[in-house]
């Protein structure tokens, strides 16, 4: 971008400005610390110039807008055309509670719903499970049968809202209920709109939630795909997340890595399936975490559609522009959240989103500032929610495609963020010898994610603990306070309430037609065929999600993590 000349001239003036301006004003006053470095220990320079890019090729590392690689954004327009999605989590207690909070929600602006699901729900067990006994309806919604789903968006039309459903081991149950719901409603399928989180993947490197083994898991998730193309081709099947990688205490490197390796993992199993790249790769969306490093997670964001565009162009022969635009969620940093001085996460949250925004994300969701003690109270939720819109319509942050664009500092930490994503990723292909998929399987067996995030959040808690990284309220800026303050409790009939509902519906229900329906899945399963019509049919047959993931865990048992030394 620069010529030689140029670069000379700026080098002998920064030599000059050291020797003149930079040095006295060292030896004078010093700086605040020997290092500066982000939240994932990658040490900052102290200026950024020309020289710093001088090997950037605007045409294949920028670009514009909209063309690739899509550094600069997916869309030509961006936020100037319409805002990001503000998508605020929600869930709990029992159905009706969560659609009164949706409704509310909606009220208040909120432009698309994100469903929330209690912990029985999302390892795929009924409210009546032993296992269920003191966590129904606790961190989210309880979801037992078509029923519940039919409560959950009563008075909402799903054709005219994109709902967000973050569950994962029983991800299949809950889009046939959607889908189920849709034919009720009258929605043509090819109308619906929404994303399923359904990342098997991510489960077992970080976030811990499955119920089968890591193979026939992914099976599943291929069958989803495979069935979106076909019949819901505006939803989005699977959000591949690099989230809660970061939340189990990954570097934002690691984050961007390990999620674009399991992404192009599914890629490789759809084509593996016989799918065209071009017909399914446009449904896939990605989910990333926002934390405090403004520059850094602005930069995470701009190397990831980098590499995916040129990775699904160059490994996977990709042609349609939709194929090759990473498409992304972003949810602030959940783990970055204090529970001294909770006020001071509206601030932190507030950077968080406004990285997102300068990244380019396409929705966005901004945690509350009570989160670090207890569902979120209605208040927080509102604050959470004015940010994005204090963001979108008074800041200036939306006005401009990628505002950050050419900044010195901006582009090399882009492109040093790329170089470190895709070692990681080429690290993943070589245990895979050759294959990403195979080498995303065999490094959960292996150990190696786990041992990568371990030590990478080792590293991080040490420096904590030295006061290297400072977190106010924490380590630093204490005070004496109560944190015990008012705070979202779930009403204790909240079980009793789901119990009665799920054996009214068991009840009422034709036997006969359970029978057929979980024996033509089990059927499925041993034939390998594509198990999401029967899924479908089995929920329409108020099927709960228990007896159908007893059906998977029958066939293929129940996964224990048995990993190699580390």
């Amino acid at each position: 971008m620069f010529d030689h000349t140029e670069l000379e001239d700026i080098r002998e003036q920064q030599e000059q400005w050291e020797d003149e301006t930079l040095e006295p004003t060292l030896e004078a006053h010093g700086e605040r610390k020997d290092r500066f470095g982000t939240v994932s220990n990658h040490e900052v320079d102290r200026l950024y110039t020309p020289e710093d890019i001088a090997d950037l090729d605007f045409e294949e590392d920028l670009g514009f807008p909209g063309e690739p690689p899509y550094t600069r954004g997916p869309y030509p327009t961006m936020y100037r055309g319409r805002a990001w999605t503000m998508r605020q989590f929600a869930g709990f207690g029992t159905a009706e509670e969560t659609n009164e909070r949706f409704h509310y929600l909606i009220d208040e602006g909120q432009t698309g719903l994100s469903t929330a699901f209690d912990m029985p729900s999302l390892m795929g067990i009924d409210s009546d499970h032993p296992m269920s006994e003191g966590e129904v309806g606790k961190e989210g919604v309880a979801v037992d049968t078509l029923a519940d789903m039919e409560i959950l968006f009563d008075g909402i039309d799903i054709d005219q809202v994109s709902t967000s459903f973050t569950i994962n081991p029983s991800a299949a149950v809950i889009y046939a209920m959607y889908i189920a719901l849709a034919d009720q409603q009258g929605v043509p399928r090819d109308k619906v709109r929404g994303t399923l989180q359904n990342d098997m993947l991510k489960e077992f490197i970080a976030q811990k939630e499955w119920v089968i083994p890591p193979g026939p898991s992914l099976k599943i998730v291929t069958d989803t795909i495979e069935f979106a193309v076909d019949e819901t081709p505006k939803f989005h099947p699977v959000s591949i997340s690099g989230y809660h990688i970061r939340e189990a205490g990954s570097t934002a490197a690691q984050e961007a890595a390990f999620t674009l390796a399991d992404g192009f993992a599914y890629v490789e199993d759809c084509l593996d399936r016989g799918l065209e790249v071009d017909e399914f790769a446009p449904l896939l969306s990605f989910f990333f975490n926002s934390h405090n490093s403004i520059f850094e997670e602005i930069a995470k964001f701009r190397a990831s559609r980098r590499i995916y565009a040129n990775v699904m162009e160059e490994w996977y022969d990709a042609e349609r522009p939709e194929s090759k635009r990473l498409k992304f969620h972003t949810q602030t940093a959940g783990q970055s959240l204090t529970a001294q001085q909770p006020l001071n996460n509206i601030a932190r949250v507030t950077i968080q989103a406004l990285a997102g925004v300068l990244g380019g994300t396409q929705s966005l969701h901004t945690n509350s500032f009570d989160e670090a003690l207890a569902l979120p109270s209605e208040k927080a939720v509102r604050v959470a929610l004015r940010t994005q819109q204090i963001i979108a319509e008074e800041s200036g942050a939306a006005d401009i495609v990628d505002p950050m664009g050419g900044s010195y500092a901006i582009e090399k930490l882009t492109n040093e963020m790329e170089a470190e994503i895709m070692g990681y990723i080429e690290e993943i292909r070589e245990i895979g010898d050759g294959s990403v998929r195979d080498g995303v399987l065999d490094g959960i067996q292996q150990g190696y994610f786990h041992r990568e995030i371990g030590e990478a959040s080792y590293e991080y808690q040490q420096r904590v603990e030295r006061g290297e990284e400072v977190v106010v309220g924490v380590n630093k800026f204490t005070i004496e306070e109560d944190t015990s303050p008012d705070i979202l409790k779930i009403d204790e009939t909240t079980r009793e309430r789901q119990l009665n509902r799920l054996e009214r519906v068991k009840d009422e229900r034709d036997d006969e037609e359970v029978d057929a329906t979980l024996s033509a899945l089990s059927d499925a399963i041993d034939n390998e065929e594509n198990v999401m019509p029967y899924i479908v049919d089995a929920v329409k047959a108020y099927v709960s999600m228990g007896e159908i993931m007893q059906v998977f865990e029958d066939h293929h048992g129940a996964y224990q993590e048995e990993l190699s030394p580390v």
